[in-house]
């Protein structure tokens, strides 16, 4: 497993971590191995929010954690809050402090490592959204702050308002979820892939020294489905299995790879719940692509360049 700085956060975290919004599915054994799985590939960053099912995939984690005899001293947690499920977004100071709350109660912790605004609320008031900031971290029950599918304006918007770094964004990426790339690629060209969905966030983040958790890095399009083994991505997974044979690795370990890749240093997080593929998945953590295989697996994914 390799491991980076986090943004400027002084936190130098693996560069896979898991995510366990699915976790909830899980029993309480199956979860403990699920939580080994990730601790025995070097994985020592784990993703939750308070808005999966309820809070129950943060009690889940919680409980295997402890279950597990994982030490709190030795890995990072992060929650996300700003969404009430089902019918809004909230970044109203109240309701960020109680999510908080709750978080930690899930969790059966005092404090979290990270905690990100989950999804941008064009309602937000901004001394309010400070003040829950202040009192979270002055009452050392959040060390660090990030944003999650939060574009570059937004970001400087929020970052006016609080004392406190930026110093993640959550943002869907991998061979299926391409865009991010795309765009870069197709400046000053009329077709589709010349859109800018996100507002040049690689390069913003970059230039801010945010780091970006790549989620769901092995679905296409918008939770569709796997593309690895998947039919519809014979050219793709061809690819894949030709660069895993070559590394003597798999193709979740590619794929895993192929974004750590990347200048911009980002972080992986996982979401399978199967523990064989959790460790094949952080593997990609040790396999450094070279510049053409990077390019094959673009290409091979259906991308092009002008």
């Amino acid at each position: 497993m390799k491991f980076a700085e986090l943004g400027t956060s002084g936190v130098v975290a693996s560069r896979v971590a898991l995510g366990v919004m699915r976790i909830h599915e899980k029993s309480a054994q199956e979860a403990v191995d699920i939580v080994n799985a990730a601790v025995n590939s070097g994985i020592n960053f784990f993703d939750t929010a308070d808005c999966y099912t309820d809070g129950e995939s943060s009690r889940v984690l919680g409980r295997a954690l402890k279950d597990a005899g994982i030490d709190r001293n030795s890995i990072y947690l992060q929650t996300k809050f700003g969404i009430v499920a089902g019918k809004r977004y909230d970044f109203s100071k109240q309701h960020l402090i109680d999510a908080l709350n709750y978080e930690l109660e899930n969790l059966g912790v005092d404090y979290v490592d990270f905690v990100l605004l989950h999804r941008p609320d064009t309602l937000v008031e901004l001394d309010g959204l400070a003040e829950a900031f202040n009192e979270l971290y002055n009452a050392g029950k959040v060390r660090h702050f990030g944003v999650s599918n939060v574009n570059p304006w937004q970001t400087e918007l929020l970052q006016s308002a609080v004392e406190q770094k930026l110093e993640v964004n959550q943002l869907q990426f991998g061979l299926g979820h391409t865009g991010m790339i795309e765009q870069e690629f197709h400046v000053n060209m009329r077709d589709d892939s010349s859109i800018d969905h996100d507002g040049g966030s690689i390069a913003y983040t970059r230039l801010k020294k945010m780091t970006i958790q790549a989620w769901s890095p092995y679905q296409y399009g918008f939770f569709e489905g796997v593309f690895i083994d998947n039919p519809k991505f014979p050219e793709l997974n061809a690819k894949l299995e030709e660069i895993a044979t070559k590394y003597h690795t798999t193709k979740n370990a590619i794929a895993t790879a192929w974004i750590l890749r990347h200048p911009a240093r980002m972080q992986v997080i996982l979401g399978s719940m199967n523990p064989e593929r959790i460790v094949q998945m952080a593997a990609g953590a040790d396999v450094t692509l070279d510049a053409q295989e990077w390019y094959d697996l673009y290409f091979a994914a259906g991308n092009d360049l002008p």
